[in-house]
This record gives C-alpha cells, structure tokens and sequence, in this order.
C-alpha cells in the first residue's frame, strides 16, 4: 500500500497535521516524512497568475492599442521567492509510492484557490486518490476528524470555479482598468499634484468601490449643514423627587405639523419654544397615560471576523489586519476556531457536544467562574433550540468560539492576543445566559392641550451582561491590563436611548404613579440642540460595512438579491482597507482607528467617476460577489460568470478610450483639493 500525502498551507499547520498523526516522522528538505505518511507545506501561494508581458512582450509598455486585455487561455508561473518548496511539493506529489493525497489548506475559497493552483502546476494526474479535509479548528480532535471525513476533492469543484474565477476578475479588472485610467489621466494627476512622473492610477473591483464609501462619506460631512432646534423639558415632582419630560407636537397638539417644529420635539427657534412655556405656566399636571413592562435583551450572536475586528477597533484601536493577525494565531495555537468566516452561529454538529468548550475554560481565570456556572447549571444543554444555533446561516464555517483547549500557549502571547482571546470567550459564555431584564416604565403627561413625555429604566436581573462584565470597569487601551469591558450601554446595543437610567429607589416610586395621577409642576427650560453630521468611519464601522454593503442599495429587489453577499470577504476585506492606505488613497488614524480619504483619493474617486462610474458602486462590486457564490453553489456555470465579465471589462474600457476632454476634470480636482 502507498504512502498519503498532507499538504497544508503553511509549516505551522503542517506541524499541527504531523503532531495529530502520531508517528514517526523523519524530517526532510521541506517536508516530514514517516513510513506511511508524509506531511510537507506550501507557504501561502507558490503559483499566481502571470503578467500580461508573458503573454506577448508588446504588453509591458501601457498602450492604448493593447487595451482591452483578455486572454482566452489564462497562464499560470511560479513564485521565484518560493520556487524551491513548489518543487520540493511538486516532487512529493508526483512520487510514485503517493496514492493519496489529503489537501489540508485553509478550508475557504482561497485556500482551495492555493492548493488548485500548485495541482495544475505541477500536473498531478488524476489517478491519484485526492481528497479535502475541511476543519473549524487546528485542535488534534478536529484533525483527525477532518482527516476521517474528508470527501474526493472533486466536491469542492465548484467551489474551485468560484476562486479561480475571482482571480480572473480582479486581475482582469485591475489591470485593464488601471492601465487605462493611468493612459487617459495619469498625466492629469501628475501635473496636479506637481509630480515629475505620470502616477499611475491604482482601481479594483473591491478597494475602489471601497474608496468611493469613504470619500462621499467624507463629503457628506463637509456639506453638511448644522439645524439648530429647541426643546421644551418640564420637571414634574411627586413625593420628593423630579422627573423630566419631553414636549411633543403630537397629534391633538397646537402644534402639531406646524412649520415651526423640526420634528416633533423642537422648535426651530427659541422664542417660540418660549412662548409654549408662557402657555403652560400655572397650569396642572396629570398622568394621562403610563406603562409598566419588563423587556428583556437577548445575548448577543456569536463572533464572525467582521463583527470581532469592529469590536477591536472600538475597544482596542487596532486595525481589522491586526485582528485578523491576532486571531489568525490563535485558531494556529489552536485557541479559538476558523477565523475567516461570516457566519454568526454554531452548527446542531458542534451544539451537541458544546461542553467540551466549555469546559476547557474552567482553566482561563478571567471567565473560569462563568465556565463553571454553566456547567454545574447545564445551560448549554437546550442550546442547539435558540437562535444561536442555525445550520442554514452556516456555509463553509462556524462562527469564532474558543475551543477550549491550547490554553497553555496563552502565557506566550502578546496582551493585544489575550485580550482578544478574552473578547471571544465572553462573547462565547454569554450565550449559555438568561436575557438581561429591564423594568421600563414610559409616561405622557397631559398639560394643557399639551403633551409631555418621560421614559425610565433599571436593570432588574444582570442576566449575559454578568459575563461581558459590563460596565465594571472603563475599557484600557490595548497594551495595558485589563479585559474587554465596555460601557453598558453599547455593551447591550439599547436603541431606546430616549429612556433615563433611574436607581431602584426611584422605580420604586414610578411604581407607584397611576394614570389620573396629579403631578406637581417644578419648572419649565429650554434645552438647545443641533443636528448632527454623519459620523467618519472607523476600521471596524468600514468593514462591517463592507459586510452589509445591501444597505447601502436603494433599489429594494437589488439590495434582496444580493443579502447575506458584501464587498469582498471576510478573509480579504482588512487587506483591502490595507492597501488602500498603502498606496496612500486612504489615511488611518492608528489612535482612534478614523479613515479619511487623501487628496490622492479623492483625485482618483473623481478619475472614475467620469469613467468607469459603476466601479464605486456597491451595487456592481455586490453583485460580482453574490455571482461568485452562485458559481461555489453550483447555480451559475463559469462560463457564463465569464462572458458577463469579459463584456464588462471590454465595454468599460472601450468607453474609457472615447473620452476626449480629459482636462475637463481640472475643475473637480480644484473643488477637492480646498479641503487640504
């Protein structure tokens, strides 16, 4: 019987690989072998897609007369920095005593793009028995799972379409679209700015549109135009103690629908917000409605990589690479499971034997007492019946938990790990709690033909929040001590912000008010705001909105197409924003993590927008991405994801090469640059 081959992505996996496997193995040039197995690795990609130069050396020079460019055979090389591991891989495969072959590469599209890419190169025949192991987590139980279960790579053949079409797109669109951009206004952005050389203008299918999200976020505030509005507040007393109300021009009100409001609850100026007051001074105040209810706020839904680099950028200031770098090794310490996912559940699978990650973390002292207290109260038991636990939100893996083992590796990492470490295991625990109670009591107090309105809330039962340890401390910044802890308020994401944290004491007496109730009148004031602008987007607010780019889509049947599909994916959106700042489109604040544009960007967000438009569009950039899925589910074939795109690329570009006045665009560069 031959030997099996196990070929993962990098050397630290393969080491994992070999460990689990329990034998013997001798260390080789590249690889470890023992009598019946042999473990080797690639280190990341070996193979890419070749420069257009290698298809004809006429296309190193950018010429208009090269443009569109689109290959009917696309050519593949080899990596010169990594030549000497592909041949080592590309020798291993092919040996003869190799019958079967396990691909042990990350389990996602790309890393099923990294393992197709070095099996083409290296033409390993078809007779060989080749199979995928699709793993959650790099824990030796999950190893040797995955190894036992693993399905005929030909499975994974549609989901092998999807990648290596995406490489074609983002190579046939980055390079067509960038040369002619480059030819037709580089010399515009050159002269501009003052540079000797042409720039050259960088654009693709993801970081473009990105670019564009920032920029009109960034001009959406500039124009923005501050309303200031007054609001009338009365203070209602009864046994001793003050409430606040709020007036609105509510229907029945003499104000209602009138032109001097903005909204309801304010006046667009001050004296008519004081002449309400002279109306109402002197006269009674009674209860004219009141409701008493308990609500209760649900633990959050688990991590996917979106959600946990937002809550790193607010909590940490760290960047969404840096949290992926961070959590990247902790699912190789075998900490916490596959980080590159989207999916904010657990699979019926892992619901039923969840307690063995839980009980891992009885050994992490700053949720040990958690861990113990769901176990000795078998809260995990019913969780495969709640919504934290759905197989039909789950495509290629689980949401991030810990897995409760590799805890031993913890005293070797940074703070920065720890604390994300921590971040996922309270987010983890929290599930296996009972909802956080509120007791709301909401008041309308009649004035006059008047109406005032009051809302109050306390907490009643912690519930989850005990675990998130919320509102315990203030949160530290990343270097220092410390866990993860937040203000309540964001903690429980309470949109009802109109409601007055009260004390017990105060409930207390709310408890006690009636409708028909009289109430004392202490005084009226007028309380000046103004409208807000939106807010900058932070790197973790950027990406979950890369995410959720069907929100930003206004057409409803497009926006319900392409649900559940965003900009990139979860595995390349921090490298996106990455290289956006890299090639200095965008700037990050690395204190505050804010992102705003560069006069460099806007200058490019202009270059597209009078040529190649729908590239800043989350539509098109969306709808490129939900294709892509319909190739990995079998539902649209690869050639007809490629005559959609090689008609696009080719019309753009066509289009690009008839505009005639690109000095026109001077006048948009001027408007940008006043605001640098």
């Amino acid at each position: 019987m031959g030997k099996s081959l196990y070929i993962a992505e990098k050397p630290s996996v393969a080491a994992e690989f070999a460990k689990a496997l329990k034998e013997s193995f001798r260390r080789g040039d590249g690889y470890n072998e023992s009598d019946s197995s042999i473990v080797t690795w690639c280190v990341g990609h070996l193979v890419t897609m070749s420069y257009p130069e290698s298809y004809d050396q006429a296309m190193k020079a950018w010429r208009y007369d090269t443009l569109p460019f689109i290959p009917k055979e696309f050519k593949y090389e080899v990596i010169k920095d990594v030549a000497k591991q592909f041949a080592i891989v590309k020798e291993l495969l092919n040996r003869p005593d190799v019958d079967r072959i396990y691909v042990c590469t990350d389990s996602g599209r790309e890393g099923e793009y990294i393992y197709r890419l070095v099996d083409r190169m290296a033409k390993v025949p078809d007779t060989k028995d080749k199979r995928r192991v699709w793993i959650d987590s790099q824990t030796e139980e999950e190893v040797l799972r995955g190894i036992r279960e693993a399905k005929p790579l030909s499975e994974y053949d549609h989901l092998s379409d999807a990648a290596y079409l995406r490489a074609k797109e983002d190579y046939l669109m980055g390079i067509n679209f960038s040369r002619i951009l480059t030819l037709k206004f580089g010399d515009e952005v050159r002269n501009f700015l003052g540079h000797e050389k042409r720039a050259a203008i960088s654009v693709g299918r993801v970081m473009t549109c990105v670019l564009g999200m920032v920029v009109r976020r960034e001009r959406d505030i500039r124009t923005f135009v501050k309303t200031p509005f007054y609001r009338v507040i009365a203070g209602f007393e009864t046994d001793g103690v003050v409430l606040d109300g709020e007036f609105r021009a509510v229907e029945g009100s003499k104000y209602f629908a009138n032109p001097c409001m903005y909204k309801e609850n304010g006046f667009k100026e001050r004296e008519k917000a004081e002449e309400l007051i002279r109306e109402l001074e002197g006269l009674p105040a009674v209860i004219d409605e009141i409701a008493k209810k308990n609500e209760n706020k649900n633990p959050l839904l688990l991590f996917n990589l979106a959600e946990l680099q937002n809550e790193c950028s607010k909590l940490f200031k760290i960047s969404p690479d840096e949290t992926l770098a961070v959590t990247q090794e902790l699912y190789e310490k075998k900490l916490v499971t596959y980080p590159r996912t989207d999916a904010r559940v657990l699979s019926t699978a892992v619901a039923k034997v969840i307690d063995s990650n839980i009980k891992g973390l009885k050994g992490f002292e700053p949720v040990s007492v958690f861990a113990d207290e769901v176990l000795s109260k078998e809260t995990y038991k019913n969780i495969a019946k709640t919504k934290y636990v759905n197989d039909k939100q789950i495509t290629d893996h689980y949401a991030i938990i810990p897995t409760g083992q590799g805890l031993q590796a913890l005293g070797g990492l940074k703070p920065i790990a720890r604390k994300v470490y921590e971040l996922i295991c309270r987010r983890f625990l929290s599930i296996f709690y009972p909802a956080a109670v509120y007791r709301k009591i909401s008041l309308t107090v009649q004035t006059g033909a008047e109406k005032f309105f009051a809302g109050f809330k306390v907490l009643k039962e912690e519930g989850w929040l005990k675990v998130a340890n919320v509102g315990k401390k203030q949160k530290e910044d990343a270097s220092g001590a410390g866990g993860p802890e937040r203000d309540a308020a964001e903690a429980e994401k309470d949109e009802d912000a109109d409601n007055q944290v009260i004390s017990a004491d105060k409930l207390e007496m709310l408890e006690k008010l009636k409708k028909g109730s009289n109430l004392n009148v202490s005084g009226f004031s007028v309380r000046e705001g103004e409208t807000s602008p939106p807010k900058r987007y932070n790197s973790g607010s950027l990406i979950l909105a890369m995410e959720n780019a069907g929100q930003l889509i206004e057409d409803e049947d497009l926006r319900a197409q392409i649900k559940g599909s965003g900009i990139g994916t979860s595995a390349t959106r921090a490298e996106i924003l990455s290289k956006l700042v890299r090639i200095s489109y965008l700037n990050l604040n690395k204190k505050t993590q804010i992102i705003t544009p560069t006069l460099l960007g806007e200058l490019i967000y202009e270059v597209v927008d009078v040529s190649v438009r729908s590239l800043l569009n989350p539509e098109l950039t969306a709808s490129w991405e939900k294709g892509l899925t319909y190739v990995a589910e079998g539902n649209l074939s690869e050639d007809e994801y490629m005559v959609k795109l090689d008609k696009y690329v080719s019309d753009k570009t066509n289009a690009v090469k008839q505009i005639r006045n690109t000095g026109a665009i001077r006048q948009r560069f001027d408007m940008a640059k006043k605001y640098y």
